[in-house]
């Protein structure tokens, strides 16, 4: 890589810079994505319901609403369209039976699976072209966004 996203004199990290990588590296995985997603006829709003799901145990449509960022309405036909894929299903909760929630089944949690591996790669590639300092301050910038709630 050309620009190091720390600033050695400071040992901080340079935001524009990093901003620049995660931009780079975000058109990268993106691109390889859309390949991949497209064999499946699976979208990006999709893949990324199911990788929240693959978080967790369950969802209630008005949480899939919210990490989404979609009306309720909109996340029960994102969900309606992975329902039929056979990606996720809806159960009863069982405190309350008319409460539906949603979870991922091992068909969805295979894709996610295997496009995680093919992120994994692409984000390896990019890093084998860095430096140590590079590298370094990349692990520094995840670090510091690991715990956050990026909603």
């Amino acid at each position: 890589m050309k620009s190091n996203p720390v600033n050695s004199s400071t040992s901080q990290i340079d935001t524009n810079r990093l901003a620049d990588f995660v931009l780079l590296t975000q058109r990268s995985c993106i691109l390889n994505l859309s390949s991949e997603l497209s064999k499946g006829n699976l979208s990006f709003p999709q893949f990324f319901l199911l990788t929240y799901l693959s978080s967790e145990d369950y969802l209630t449509m008005s949480a899939i609403a919210k990490k989404m960022g979609h009306s309720t309405a909109a996340a029960t036909g994102l969900v309606d369209r992975l329902e039929k894929l056979g990606f996720v299903e809806r159960v009863h909760a069982a405190e309350d039976r008319r409460k539906i929630m949603v979870r991922i089944t091992s068909e969805g949690s295979a894709i996610v699976s295997t496009m995680r591996g093919h992120i994994a790669s692409e984000l390896s590639s990019i890093m084998a072209d860095m430096d140590d300092e590079e590298a370094q301050s990349v692990a520094v910038a995840n670090d510091a966004i690991i715990g956050k709630d990026l909603q």
